[in-house]
């Protein structure tokens, strides 16, 4: 069943996952040094830097702001933004929720979305998140299966590598992964990594990390002061 779990993902009609350049929601290939300089936090405009999703969703209750990054392990430029979505994370107002959540593109990316979610079903340290990113894309480990990451997780973690993979493969984070797809598309999501704040609004033309970082503190701010 989870085999043939990939063939749904493909409504989201992405030839590839990992956007490059300007014109898509991710920051371009030679980050973090843009082209072009970036605009201005105060001169963030709503259908350039950021725009209104197609159909709004929420990824978790609606009890406080919450800031979403779209991502996967398999994308060199969620790694490359790594550091940069960790400071986002402390500069976030008071009250505000973040959520990392993997898009499951192709097959390929589908068995990271997998260990993903087994990872926090089991607890295993937070430290791991970028910790995998450096494994795949700097150390260049053989991590292409959810049994190659179940290994690599009991190797550096401790974790039972049988109980990983069958925590990987439940259908219980099979259904994750399936409504993570639905909000994915609700939101035009066509690249990693994306920012969506509230569900209502995501990052678009961004020339670097720093000005994702902040597309996602100024609609943070216009949220929490009603919209304006």
């Amino acid at each position: 069943m989870i085999k043939r779990l990939s063939f749904l993902f493909l409504g989201l009609a992405l030839a590839t996952a990992c956007s490059a350049g300007g014109n898509g929601n991710g920051a371009p290939a030679a980050e973090p040094a843009a082209t072009t300089a970036a605009a201005p936090a105060s001169k963030l405009t709503e259908g350039q830097e950021y725009i209104a999703t197609s159909a709004p969703g929420r990824y978790a209750p609606k009890d406080k702001v919450e800031v979403v990054e779209v991502f996967s392990y398999g994308c060199i430029h969620c790694a490359h933004y790594e550091p940069y979505v960790e400071k986002l994370q402390k500069e976030l107002p008071k009250g505000v929720t973040f959520h990392a959540v993997p898009a499951a593109f192709n097959d390929a990316w589908l068995p990271y979305a997998q260990a993903y979610y087994a990872a926090k079903k089991l607890n295993v340290s937070p430290e791991a998140h970028a910790a995998l990113f450096k494994a795949i894309h700097t150390d260049h480990y053989p991590l292409a299966t959810v049994e190659e990451l179940g290994d690599w997780y009991h190797q550096h973690y401790a974790v039972d590598a049988a109980k990983f993979v069958a925590v990987a493969k439940s259908p219980e984070v099979r259904d994750q992964i399936l409504a993570d797809v639905k909000l994915f598309q609700g939101w035009g999501i066509d690249g990693t990594p994306t920012i969506v704040v509230n569900g209502k609004y995501r990052s678009n033309r961004i020339t670097d990390f720093d000005q994702l970082n902040d597309v996602a503190k100024f609609l943070v701010n216009r949220e929490l002061n009603g919209g304006k």
